[in-house]
């Protein structure tokens, strides 16, 4: 299937395709953040949540798994990008979206037609007025799509203390700050995606 036409991909799969690593990774703070399974720690920390199993309910993604795994002791969002197990959960994603013509060998960034499905699906869906009314999976579609725009208009709060955002003090006081586009940038690709988890984090 060499444009991936037929391909059904995941939050966390499409922020990979559209900003590499670190905006999957996001999106798999995201995930485990609305299934109530991590909470802010220290300012610019994540850590989970004592006496919650990942999998009681629905069992995450393997990179939202190997994050909450690591996030047994507080980390910064920079720090889980460079530990080694989620690189290889990194790693173990881009397999099948290279099968399936989404990345390029061997330097595995993204085809030209993934770029041109995120470009469509930008446009499908657009970044909303509020955040009320969305389900979890759409957040987390809204996240990898459009990145800090859509953190700090739908999980505000906990982007800001977990560091997933970027701070601009202004007469003292912690401003959330612009990125350079206002989305994650960079192309993607997905035609449907699956559900993100159940309620459990909210804003």
């Amino acid at each position: 299937m060499s444009d991936g036409t037929a391909v059904r991909l995941e939050p966390h799969e499409i922020a990979l395709l559209g900003d590499g690593p670190r905006a999957a990774v996001t999106v798999a703070v995201v995930d485990l953040h609305l299934r109530g399974l991590v909470e802010p720690d220290l300012p610019g920390t994540i850590r989970a949540r004592v006496g919650h199993d990942p999998g009681a309910d629905q069992p995450p993604p393997p990179l939202a798994a190997a994050v909450h795994a690591r996030l047994r002791t507080p980390a910064a969002p920079t720090a889980l990008v460079k530990d080694p197990d989620i690189r290889l959960a990194v790693a173990l994603m881009r397999i099948p979206l290279a099968e399936a013509g989404l990345l390029r060998r061997p330097l595995l960034g993204a085809t030209r037609a993934a770029r041109r499905h995120v470009r469509d699906l930008r446009r499908e869906h657009p970044m909303p007025a509020s955040r009320h009314g969305l389900t979890d999976g759409e957040r987390l579609v809204l996240v990898a799509l459009h990145g800090e725009a859509a953190l700090r208009l739908l999980v505000p709060r906990f982007a800001l203390r977990a560091g997933l955002v970027r701070r601009a003090e202004v007469g003292g006081a912690a401003l959330l700050k612009d990125p350079p586009h206002g989305t994650n940038g960079g192309g993607g690709a997905f035609l449907s995606c699956g559900g993100g988890g159940g309620g459990g984090g909210g804003e």
